[in-house]
């Protein structure tokens, strides 16, 4: 059965002629041949991604080891579950991926793996990665597409959903997601640190003694093709795929771009990922003659209805204001002052991707007022290394671990005064206080859309 949804009523498209043909052109019918590719391949990767934390001992240090956790602010009441908990949790996800692939209870599989994944991403920040982030919004992107109306259990299951094909704009929104997180990811590039190569030769240098390429990396020309490349390739990547003659260039880019960065940084399923999105740039047509060879094409003339459904409006209205949420939050950290690479407001969820190293120390002076007493506070007898190490870089992490300091020193009627210690170095700068150490912590108050007034600004 081919579900077209050629129905339209009055009024659904818009008022105007331009709104009507924008409207037409998202809801126009189009081969879904590159949804049901992807649906499989993401799948795939979510099996990896949840099944690998567990196989490579991730869960175990990030959510087992710890005796305390870093929340976001706004969700600290999350606890990760108890004992085996949260080996299960991983279990859960790598099946709910697997459903995904199969698409078996598509929707079901992919709604909850977008709320079980948001769960884990709201419960640490001490690893915290742009992909896992990414990997919220595509959950939940494919969630609302219907990606399981072909070559799915699900069809099989109910024959009558099965389709060839899917509304434009289920396609056209993950380009649009691609190009936002390319674009901003160029932009960012645009400070003087990347600029000057001084993130890309921290990291090579510590490369040195990878096989085959270790000595090749530490080459100030491979630095320097990698800094520009870095921004030539996430600015343009995008428009070249976008573009038919381009396309097999810019494709072929993606490859070497996505490998190399497999290889070199090890971030997981990220590289397969953007990968595997580059099916959305293809004519459908292609995809499905390349994936879906069983497929049959979809009938001559289904493609130019351009008549939309009711309330087709209101999805409209919907996309639009969760990209202008997308268009946003990378953009948020201008309102505070400072380098956002040191202060850490508005660096989450900005796709401020590979652009800075830093490193540091820290501990606290935790003082009883009454007697005047103090006591030296290393956060490593609280934390693992991990939490440690970041810790000591990152201004809101410093804070709740102060409430931490907080709650256990504090006597009747007295509380503390607690001070931090701290030594940290930016992309290779000498090491400065990022905590001024006048200021009693304990009686700051955290303002989640106020610059924090305890950081001292970095000196150049």
């Amino acid at each position: 059965m081919i579900d077209v949804h050629q129905t339209s009523r009055p009024g659904t498209a818009g008022s105007t002629p331009g709104r009507n043909r924008l409207t037409g052109w998202l809801f126009a019918p189009v081969d879904n041949s590159p949804l049901v590719v992807f649906r499989v391949l993401f799948g795939l990767l979510l099996v990896a991604e949840s099944a690998g934390a567990i196989l490579t001992g991730w869960v175990k240090e990030t959510f087992v080891d710890p005796s305390y956790h870093f929340p976001f602010l706004w969700v600290s009441w999350l606890r990760p579950l108890p004992g085996y908990g949260m080996y299960a949790y991983y279990g859960v996800l790598a099946a709910l991926g697997g459903m995904v692939a199969a698409g078996w209870y598509y929707r079901l599989a992919a709604g909850a793996f977008t709320l079980l994944w948001w769960g884990v991403y709201l419960l640490q920040k001490t690893h915290y990665n742009n992909h896992y982030y990414l990997l919220i919004l595509l959950t939940g992107l494919m969630t609302l597409v219907p990606a399981h109306r072909y070559a799915s259990l699900d069809v099989r299951r109910r024959p009558g959903l099965r389709s060839l094909t899917c509304r434009r704009w289920h396609l056209a929104l993950f380009v649009a997601q691609l190009a936002v997180v390319y674009t901003y990811a160029a932009v960012a590039k645009l400070y003087p640190d990347w600029l000057a190569g001084k993130p890309v030769s921290i990291w090579f240098a510590g490369k040195h003694d990878y096989p085959l390429i270790g000595g090749l990396l530490q080459e100030p020309w491979v630095q320097t093709l990698v800094v520009w490349g870095g921004i030539g390739y996430d600015l343009l990547v995008v428009p070249l795929l976008l573009w038919r003659r381009t396309r097999l260039f810019a494709f072929g880019a993606s490859l070497l771009f996505h490998l190399f960065n497999s290889a070199v940084f090890g971030i997981g399923i990220f590289p397969y990922l953007m990968i595997g999105m580059s099916v959305f740039f293809f004519p459908p047509e292609t995809i499905r003659r390349r994936f879906l060879r069983r497929k049959p094409p979809v009938p001559a003339g289904v493609e130019t209805a351009r008549e939309a459904p009711r309330g087709a409006g209101w999805v409209v209205a919907g996309l639009a204001m969760y990209l202008a949420v997308q268009l946003y939050l990378p953009v948020r950290h201008l309102r505070y002052p400072g380098n956002v690479h040191w202060t850490e407001e508005g660096h989450r969820m900005a796709w401020q991707m590979m652009l800075r190293t830093k490193s540091g120390s820290i501990h606290f002076r935790v003082m009883d007022p009454a007697t005047g007493g103090e006591q030296t506070v290393s956060p490593y007898d609280y934390l693992t290394a991990d939490q440690a190490r970041a810790l000591a870089t990152h201004p809101d992490l410093i804070w709740q671990f102060v409430q931490v300091l907080k709650a256990e020193y504090a006597l009747p009627g007295r509380p503390p005064r607690i001070y931090a210690v701290s030594s940290v170095s930016l992309n290779g700068r000498p090491s400065q206080p990022l905590v001024d150490g006048r200021v009693d912590l304990a009686r700051v108050e955290w303002h989640p859309f106020r610059p924090a007034d305890w950081l001292v600004p970095l000196q150049e």
